[in-house]
C-alpha cells in the first residue's frame, strides 16, 4: 500500500552564462520547489529519493527532515538536491513542470 506524501525540494544555486548575454546568478537560498508523490513507505532522513520533472531525466534528493503536517494531514519530507549543482536545462525542466510548485521561504 502506497502513501501520499509532500516532497519540499531544495535546489542549489546555479550560473547561467550565455555566449551573448550577461552571466545570470539565479539564487535558490530561500526558494523550495514542492510536489506530492506517492511512495511505498514513508523515507527517513538520510535515504535517497528519485524524483521526477517533465522533460528531464529522473535525479535524486536526499531527505534532510520527515515530520508530519496535522494541516495537511501528510507527511511532509524535506529534501536537497542530490548533485551540488543544477544544469540550467534541468532548473528550467523543474521550474516549467506544473507538478512542481515554487514556495518562497520568509
Amino acid at each position: 500500500m502506497s502513501s501520499e506524501i509532500e516532497v519540499k525540494l531544495k535546489i542549489p544555486s546555479l550560473t547561467i552564462r550565455a555566449a551573448n548575454a550577461p552571466v545570470t546568478r539565479i539564487d535558490n537560498q530561500s526558494l523550495r520547489f514542492t510536489k506530492r508523490i506517492a511512495v511505498p513507505t514513508i523515507p527517513k532522513a538520510g535515504d535517497v529519493l528519485q524524483l521526477t520533472a517533465r522533460f528531464a531525466e529522473p535525479f535524486n534528493c536526499t531527505a534532510t527532515h520527515v515530520g508530519w503536517s496535522e494541516e495537511k494531514e501528510m507527511f511532509i519530507v524535506s529534501c536537497s538536491y542530490a548533485k551540488r549543482s543544477i544544469t540550467s536545462d534541468d532548473y528550467d525542466a523543474l521550474v516549467h513542470d506544473p507538478d512542481w510548485v515554487a514556495v518562497q521561504l520568509l
